[in-house]
């Protein structure tokens, strides 16, 4: 359990932004380590925007101090820094992968990713001896744009199960993938077998949009 605490070259929470990041997130009020994997979840599910058009995928951009530079990533990036984050306060973490539908999206989304299935990262925390899993990815005021509820988190039940619009539920597809490290060669080649559109030569994501503008409540 040691090797899933430890800072790595893509997980680096020994870098000056991530630690000065986790330690304004936690303040004096998370005594526990479940305190503090609740406040982290906040810290990034509400501090990092959710963004797809534009971010950087390359291997320079799955690093969790550079989604903290960038402040704006989606799930695989905000999954990254929550992954780095928990394991510099002494939580074992892993990132998770699966395909779902009934995603958080914009019809411009939905055209770049090819549909309404996307591949869809979320993470997984070790507390309590047990893993717990957890999706700090859509930050409150991107939910209320698009009519959703926030997926809140306590530390104790699995967090995944996103509500969608119409009253239902994120469904996942597939057994989902586990990974100890960002393997940004894996990592690059699931979105592309995914979504094709998604992977360009220049590493970013292709678009100069913003998900928040194209949310339902603004562009009618």
């Amino acid at each position: 359990m040691n090797a899933l605490l430890a800072p790595t070259p893509y997980l680096d929470h020994s870098h000056p932004s991530v630690a000065e990041f986790t330690a304004a997130a936690i303040g004096d009020r998370s005594n526990t380590l479940r305190d503090k994997a609740v406040d982290l979840y906040y810290a990034v599910r509400d501090g990092v925007n959710y963004e797809v058009y534009g971010t950087d995928i390359s291997p320079d951009g799955l690093r969790a101090s550079a989604v903290l530079s960038a402040g704006r990533g989606f799930c695989l990036h905000k999954s990254i820094l929550y992954a780095a984050t928990v394991r510099s306060v002494g939580i074992p973490s892993r990132i998770l992968c699966s395909r779902v539908r009934n995603h958080l999206a914009s019809p411009g989304l939905r055209a770049l990713v090819g549909g309404e299935v996307f591949l869809h990262w979320y993470n997984e925390i070790h507390l309590d001896d047990r893993w717990i899993k957890a999706t700090p990815v859509f930050n409150r005021l991107l939910c209320r744009m698009y009519g959703m509820e926030s997926l809140e988190f306590d530390g104790r039940s699995d967090s995944i199960f996103h509500p969608t619009a119409d009253g239902g539920r994120m469904e996942f597809l597939d057994e989902e993938l586990v990974f100890d490290e960002v393997d940004p060669d894996r990592f690059t080649t699931l979105i592309a077998q995914a979504h094709p559109a998604m992977v360009t030569d220049r590493g970013t994501v292709p678009g100069d949009g913003v998900l928040a503008a194209e949310a339902p409540d603004v562009a009618s």
